[in-house]
């Protein structure tokens, strides 16, 4: 008899962005995003953080003031799409940790992807985020809100 408490697609999936997410040296903010092809194979991954080539310890972190982290950092999404270096996105699936602003959208939406699954929207009400949700439903991109019955998913590196 099988095993009956494997975990699903969108719970893998948004499993492997929140792992990514582990990559970013953002002190306050970590994003993680996994793109998947239809065929539920991993395209690509990403977590926000500076462009290579651009040490982490001679740019900003800080999100107040003259020059801050939001001149530099590339968000989860966009390094996830660069990341997959050229491979075909049309119809793929996009899990991120946190709801897409609209520079990430204008990116989803120019790379095919049709579908956005996010695991939460702490910015609903800004001005990024209204014209992100607007932008992903006239092009079409479904996006829906994660759900799972598990609270949580560990990695155990001991058996």
């Amino acid at each position: 008899m099988k095993r009956k408490d494997y975990i699903s697609w969108d719970e893998y999936f948004m499993g492997v962005a929140i792992l990514a997410s582990k990559r970013s040296k953002d002190p306050n903010t970590q994003v993680g995003a996994c793109i998947v092809d239809n065929n539920n194979i991993i395209l690509s991954t990403g977590y926000n953080g500076f462009p290579f080539g651009c040490s982490d310890d001679d740019y900003p972190w800080c999100r107040d003031g003259e020059d801050t982290k939001y001149s530099y950092v590339v968000h989860a999404e966009l390094n996830a799409i660069l990341n997959a270096r050229g491979k075909n996105l049309k119809g793929a699936r996009l899990y991120v940790d946190l709801f897409p602003c609209n520079e990430c959208a204008k990116a989803i939406i120019q790379s095919g992807i049709a579908e956005v699954v996010y695991l939460y929207d702490k910015y609903a009400d800004s001005a990024a985020t209204v014209a992100s949700k607007r932008m992903l439903q006239s092009a079409g991109v479904a996006c829906r809100k994660f759900t799972s019955d598990k609270k949580s998913l560990s990695i155990d590196f001991e058996k």
